[in-house]
């Protein structure tokens, strides 16, 4: 028998167009994305989210086949979402869409559970097509990442030839954000559900991967960091 392409009517009816649930904190981005969305012949948007818990009453009340997401949450990590949305919906499918460097976030989104990762910049056409590879059960990364990985895995790079900040796990990679957002470790471990004393573990940790010397050569580095990739 013959598979039926997602965008075919079945005898009788009208095509099936699969469910995307857009979580994302500017209502204009939701409203761009619905739009271009909406407008595909296989594709609906069945819900929109501006924050994790309305993301996760969304889920339970729109029953999403895919979740198109922005990593950057309001009150929660991004990575922290993924994770704990993929163990609540183990059968969710989640695409990143980012403005943040793909050569530094696609490789840990796609460790956390999510199923592709694309940055915002990439167009609208290059979105569809990340959407459609990834409810085909395929995973998605742009051309290049997909040849940096490939790249690193057949060249068998060594841990230790990673820039430092590849080196850091999720968890510290969040709190070294964090702490180049200006946050306080008070103000981390609150956001992170961690307590002071395990942040000042992790900034400890990272302070040795990145060889700085004290707090204030890490919040330095941290800033700049940030402001980088901003700019990036």
């Amino acid at each position: 028998m013959k598979s039926r392409r997602p965008d075919s009517a079945p005898p009788g009816g009208a095509p099936h167009r699969r469910r995307v649930l857009l979580v994302d904190d500017h209502p204009f981005m939701r409203a761009g994305l619905r739009q271009l969305i909406d407008r595909q012949p296989d594709l609906v948007v069945c819900g929109e989210a501006g924050n994790p818990t309305e993301a996760f009453a969304q889920l339970r009340q729109t029953r999403p086949e895919l979740v198109l997401t922005d990593l950057s949450m309001p009150g929660r990590s991004g990575f922290e979402f993924i994770k704990d949305l993929r163990a609540a919906h183990p059968d969710s499918v989640l695409l990143v869409v980012s403005m943040h460097d793909e050569a530094v976030y696609a490789e840990r989104v796609l460790r956390a559970g999510a199923r592709g990762y694309i940055m915002k910049e990439a167009g609208g056409e290059n979105l569809l097509a990340a959407i459609r590879q990834v409810l085909r059960g395929e995973a998605y990364v742009s051309p290049r990442m997909s040849a940096r990985i490939l790249d690193a895995i057949t060249t068998r790079r060594p841990r230790g030839s990673q820039s430092p900040i590849e080196q850091l796990t999720d968890r510290e990679f969040e709190i070294f954000q964090l702490i180049g957002h200006g946050r306080s470790t008070r103000d981390i471990a609150a956001q992170l559900h961690l307590s002071p004393k395990t942040v000042d573990v992790h900034r400890s940790n990272i302070k040795g991967k990145l060889a700085l010397k004290d707090s204030t050569a890490l919040i330095r580095h941290a800033v700049r960091w940030v402001e980088t990739q901003q700019v990036g």
